[in-house]
């Protein structure tokens, strides 16, 4: 874990140099390329959800739960067809900009600031939270301190090197985390080979709700579990664009076909990335089913190595996957910070700093408010904090962005109509359920996952107000679109978002 810590700081230190500018740090002045894009995306994106997430699943569940990584790759791929080579072409630095420069409204600004903040820390929570728990179960101690040297070490990165810095850092950790699954994973496949090679799916693991063999329904067992599932994915498609940390990345291309270029290879990277953790979950079947029954399942990429082979070689192992999943929190939270720094500086520090200053006091209240969050909250669950923030993205940017790039009849009042209506029903259906106030039946389903019937709402809203205020279409709508459409190879004057 310290050896995580130390390489980020000298990762980050290697970005410092070339940090000079106000670009630099908000989007490291749009040169990155698309290879080293992608694996910084790929870096970040992959959170300790995924990273220890997906094998407790599919460990618990079977291999009916892998449905969930394709979901969260699939958004990519919604993000190619419709979102990343035009909003490279708005020109834009942060997502609040996006949305003034199409709808011509500081009102619409000021909102998807907002939203973009309260995603951004809602994600943020998590990570600091998840970061505390696998320090404390490694090392015994205070479930605070690993949330504290994540938000150390990120901030460092962020003051000094801003997106130039954050983006060779993320691109470290995406590889640093493939080979903190493949190197273990080698070894443990050797040895079950040599017990020979008994298939999880033929282990018995006890009555501890495994879905069975179905795909139709994989959460079989939940109440409306169909229900449940489509929502879900509604939330991980959709989701994915409306993340802060993920759509600030496309700024940093020279181009949108580079964009497109970085959302391929961001495609390719994690169905790589995402071979492997579920082979864990089918080996931990069978060298450590009690797992299950502590409800420690999620844990079984950091003790499976140790089962697996005895001494030093099994514990130098594990000690390697511990290494990956700490990876997870310093990319993820460095992404988020970078999204959240940007917005908070233009939008509020810009009135008293300047620039780089600006970026860098956003960073510090980016960082400590979900810190002090993290800490009070710690009953709150990981996965539940991580689900809302998809579904409240989804219910809220997403219309915003797809509409605001394909329609040129959105107006101002209704994207704000239509994000207010989203996000409120979003907002307050899961912290229903995340504070026990919820329904039985129908209604506590449609409350824990909404975003099945709150995304629909939020498009629908944005439409039928847009259409019911045709005066407020922005004076230069058809301008702006043709900017969002049209390659970069044709001269064309893109003119400059409002500032």
């Amino acid at each position: 874990m310290t050896g995580v810590f130390v390489a980020t700081l000298v990762v980050g230190a290697y970005g410092w140099r070339f940090s000079r500018t106000t670009s630099d740090f908000f989007v490291a002045s749009r040169t990155v390329r698309p290879g080293l894009n992608a694996s910084a995306i790929g870096g970040e994106y992959l959170s300790a959800a995924s990273f220890l997430g997906v094998a407790g699943l599919v460990l618990a569940f079977g291999t009916e739960m892998l449905w969930y990584p394709v979901g969260w790759t699939a958004g990519y791929l919604v993000l190619l067809v419709l979102v990343a080579a035009p909003l490279r072409r708005s020109g834009a630095y942060t997502l609040p900009d996006f949305a003034e420069s199409r709808l011509e409204s500081r009102g619409v600004r000021r909102l998807s600031a907002l939203l973009v903040v309260a995603i951004g820390w809602l994600y943020l929570m998590p990570q600091f939270q998840g970061a505390g728990l696998a320090l404390a179960s490694t090392t015994g101690t205070g479930t605070w301190l690993g949330g504290v040297l994540v938000a150390t070490v990120v901030l460092v990165n962020v003051l000094f090197g801003g997106m130039r810095s954050i983006t060779f850092v993320q691109a470290f950790q995406y590889w640093l985390k493939l080979t903190a699954l493949l190197f273990p994973l080698l070894f443990m496949a050797a040895i079950w080979l040599g017990d020979g090679a008994v298939s999880p799916a033929s282990v018995d693991v006890g009555d501890v709700g495994v879905a069975g063999d179905s795909w139709v329904s994989p959460l079989a067992g939940a109440e409306h579990e169909l229900y449940t599932t489509y929502s879900i994915i509604i939330a991980t498609f959709l989701g994915t664009m409306g993340l802060p940390h993920v759509v600030v990345r496309f700024y940093t291309n020279p181009d949108g076909a580079a964009a497109r270029r970085t959302t391929l290879l961001v495609l390719a990277l994690l169905g790589l990335f995402y071979l492997l953790p579920p082979v864990y979950g089918g080996l931990g079947r069978l060298y450590a089913p009690d797992l299950i029954a502590s409800g420690r399942a999620e844990s079984v990429v950091l003790e499976l190595p140790a089962r697996m082979l005895a001494g030093t070689a099994g514990e130098l192992l594990s000690a390697l996957t511990t290494a990956g999943a700490f990876a997870a929190f310093l990319s993820t939270s460095s992404g988020l910070t970078v999204a959240v720094a940007g917005v908070i500086s233009q939008d509020v520090m810009g009135r008293r700093f300047g620039g780089v200053r600006a970026f860098q006091a956003g960073a510090v209240v980016a960082v400590l408010v979900p810190l002090g969050l993290a800490v009070l909250t710690e009953g709150v669950g990981v996965a539940q904090a991580v689900g809302l923030a998809f579904a409240f993205a989804a219910s809220t940017l997403c219309p915003l962005l797809v509409l605001g790039i394909w329609w040129r009849r959105l107006t101002d009042a209704g994207a704000i109509a239509g994000m207010l209506v989203g996000g409120g029903c979003a907002g307050g259906a899961v912290l229903a359920t995340l504070l026990g106030v919820g329904p039985e039946g129908w209604a506590g389903a449609l409350l824990a996952q909404p975003a099945a019937w709150t995304v629909p709402l939020a498009f629908l809203t944005m439409v039928g107000v847009s259409l019911a205020t045709p005066r407020r279409v922005p004076l230069h709508a058809a301008r702006t679109m043709v900017r969002l459409h049209t390659p970069e190879s044709v001269q064309l004057d893109r003119g400059h978002p409002p500032r």
